[in-house]
C-alpha cells in the first residue's frame, strides 16, 4: 500500500526459494517485492527500483518456451543480480552462451572466490573456499562480451560472474538458502555495496507512511474492517483506527465454521481490551446453507468469501455511507493467488480470489506488502497485547477447510471436538507457541476399527503441525511420541465417531500448509 523511496524488485522465474530472496532483503531492512518474470518493461521502470534480481527456476534458457525477461531491464541504469537460471538468462541475453552440464550440481558445493570484490567484498583474502547450495542441471560455458568470472566450483567454471564496467553480476548458487554460508554476505554486497541502499525500512516507518496515506486516501469516509480475531485483522484494525479513530466500525462475522468457544473468546477479548468499536453478526445459519452439499475446496473459499462480502455490505448500509473495508490481506496471499506461465494459482484466497467484482466496497490493504512474522513485529508496535500478536494462524474460511468433503453440523461437531483437544495438548505441553500451527482435519474417509471387543467403522482425523516463518515454506513438526500419543488416545476415546488419527509428515512445498 505504501510507497517506497528505494525498493529491490524481483522477477520470479518459477523458484521454489524465490520468496526466501524477498525475506533476506527485508532481513537487512531494505523493501523487496516479487513479481512475475512477465511485468512489462514500462510498469518496472516506472517503479523505480534500486535494483532487480532475476530469481532461479526450474526452466533452461535454451527451451523454446523457455521465460524470458524483457532485455530492456539491463538498459534501465540500476544493479541486477542473476540467480541460478537468472544469471544463466542474463548470460545469453548480454552475448553468452549456457548449455547442459555434463554434470550436473545439486546440493552442497564448494565454492571458490577468485575476486574479493563486488559480490564478495568483506570476505576472505582470495582464494577462498566457502560452502554453498547449488540447483541446476546447465552451466555457463562462455561469458557473455564485458563479463569476467568471480568464483569457480568443481563443476561451474563461472559459478560467480560479473561485468567489469556494469553493475550486473550473477551466480550459479542460491544466495537466500541457508546452506549458503555467505550466502547473507552475497546479498548485503548487493543491496548496499552495488545498490547503494541505506537500511531505512523498519516498522516505525511502515507506520508513519501507511497511517499517512490511510488518512489521505479515506478523509472524512467510514471504514469498515472484517475482523476474524486472527493476528492479521488484528493488526489491521489497529492500524486503520491509529489512522482514523472513530471512522472506524470493525464487524465480525460468525460464519458457523469457528472453533469450539472462539467467536465469544475474540468478542470478549476486543471489547474488554481495546477502543475498537466492534459489531457481531452471527450469520452460521447463512453460511452453512450456502455450504451445503458442496465439496470442492475452491467452491468452498469462493462462497465463503462471497458470503462475507454481502454481510459486509448488508452491515455498511446499516450504518450509512461507508464506502471502505479494510481486511488483513498479506503478500503471501498475493503471491499464491497470482498464476505463474498459465499454471492455476496454489489458491484463490478468500481475500485476494474469492471477492466478487460486483463488490461496492473499496479496499483497504494495509498489510498486503508485508510477511506473516513482519504482520508480529508490526502489531507489537502498535502496542497489542501478545495473546493477540501470538495465536496461531486460523483460515478465513475456519473449519469449511479443514472438512474434507461435504460440510455437515455432525461433521463440524467431530472436528471441533477434535481440535479443542489438539491445543489443549499442544498448550498443555509447552508446543504451541514453539510451531507455526497445529491442527486437526476431518477426512472424507471412513477405516475398520476395533472398541469394545465390537467392530466400528468410522471418521479418520489427520493431525498437521507444521514450522515456519511466513508460511511460503513449511516443514513438518517433529513433536514427540509422547505427545501424539496422548494427543491420538485422547480423540479416539473422546470423540465419537472417530477410529483411526493419523499424522501428516509433508513439507510445503510439495504440499500446502491447509489441506484445502
Amino acid at each position: 500500500m505504501s510507497t517506497h523511496t528505494q525498493k529491490i524488485i524481483i522477477l520470479d522465474f518459477g523458484s521454489q526459494t524465490t520468496q526466501l530472496i524477498a525475506r533476506r532483503i527485508r532481513e537487512q531492512k531494505v523493501y523487496s517485492e516479487i513479481h512475475p518474470y512477465t511485468l512489462e518493461l514500462d510498469r518496472l521502470r516506472d517503479m523505480q527500483p534500486t535494483g532487480i534480481i532475476l530469481s532461479g527456476g526450474p526452466a533452461s534458457v535454451y527451451d523454446e518456451d523457455a521465460p524470458i525477461s524483457d532485455p530492456g531491464i539491463y538498459d534501465l541504469g540500476v544493479p541486477v543480480l542473476g540467480i541460478c537460471y537468472g544469471a544463466q538468462l542474463m548470460t545469453v541475453q548480454q552475448g553468452g552462451r549456457v548449455e547442459k552440464a555434463e554434470k550436473r550440481e545439486f546440493g552442497k558445493a564448494e565454492l571458490t572466490v577468485e575476486y574479493t570484490g563486488g559480490l564478495f567484498a568483506g570476505m576472505e583474502v582470495a582464494p577462498a573456499h566457502h560452502q554453498v547450495w547449488m540447483s541446476h542441471g546447465d552451466r555457463i560455458e562462455e561469458l557473455a562480451p564485458g563479463f569476467v568470472v568471480s568464483a569457480t566450483s568443481g563443476h561451474s567454471p563461472y559459478a560467480a560472474i560479473r561485468h567489469a564496467e556494469k553493475p550486473f553480476a550473477g551466480v550459479q548458487f542460491h544466495p537466500e538458502v541457508a546452506h549458503t554460508l555467505i550466502g547473507t554476505d552475497i546479498l548485503r554486497n548487493f543491496i548496499f555495496g552495488l545498490c547503494n541502499c541505506t537500511p531505512d525500512w523498519t516498522m516505525h516507518s511502515f507506520i508513519d507512511a501507511t497511517v499517512a496515506e490511510i488518512r489521505a486516501k479515506v478523509g472524512s469516509d467510514k471504514v469498515i474492517c472484517a475482523l476474524s480475531g486472527g493476528v492479521d485483522s488484528s493488526v489491521v484494525a489497529a492500524m486503520v483506527h491509529r489512522a482514523i479513530g472513530n471512522q472506524l466500525t470493525c464487524i465480525y462475522v460468525n460464519n458457523g465454521l469457528m472453533r469450539t468457544g472462539e467467536s465469544e473468546a475474540i468478542l470478549r477479548f476486543f471489547r474488554e481490551k481495546t477502543d475498537l468499536n466492534v459489531i457481531d453478526v452471527d450469520a452460521s445459519e447463512y453460511f452453512l446453507k450456502q455450504l451445503d452439499g458442496i465439496a470442492d475446496p475452491e467452491e468452498k473459499r469462493k462462497r465463503i468469501g462471497y458470503g462475507f462480502i454481502e454481510i459486509f455490505e448488508a452491515e455498511a448500509k446499516k450504518l450509512g455511507d461507508v464506502r471502505y473495508l479494510a481486511q488483513g490481506t498479506l503478500y503471501p496471499d498475493v503471491i499464491e493467488s497470482v498464476v505463474f506461465r498459465g499454471k492455476a494459482p496454489i489458491k484463490s484466497h478468500h481475500n485476494v480470489g474469492g471477492l466478487p467484482e460486483r463488490m461496492q466496497l473499496e479496499l483497504i490493504e494495509p498489510l498486503r506488502e508485508l510477511f506473516k512474522d513482519e504482520v508480529r513485529e508490526l502489531g507489537l508496535e502498535l502496542g497489542l497485547p501478545e495473546e493477540a500478536i501470538y495465536r496461531q494462524p486460523f483460515p478465513g474460511p475456519g473449519l469449511g477447510i479443514r472438512i474434507m468433503g461435504g460440510i455437515s453440523a455432525e461433521r463440524l461437531n467431530i472436528l471441533r471436538q477434535a481440535d479443542v483437544i489438539v491445543l489443549e495438548e499442544m498448550k498443555d505441553s509447552g508446543w504451541y507457541r514453539k510451531v507455526w500451527q497445529s491442527f486437526a482435519v476431518l477426512l472424507p474417509i471412513q477405516t475398520v476399527g476395533v472398541m469394545g471387543d465390537g467392530r466400528t467403522y468410522e471418521h479418520v482425523i489427520a493431525l498437521r503441525c507444521v514450522d515456519s516463518r511466513d508460511a511460503m515454506t513449511a516443514d513438518w513438526s517433529h513433536l514427540p511420541y509422547e505427545l501424539l500419543g496422548r494427543i491420538s488416545n485422547r480423540i479416539i476415546n473422546e470423540v465419537r465417531g472417530v477410529n483411526r488419527v493419523v499424522y501428516d509428515i509433508s513439507s510445503k512445498p510439495p504440499s500446502t500448509i491447509e489441506w484445502e
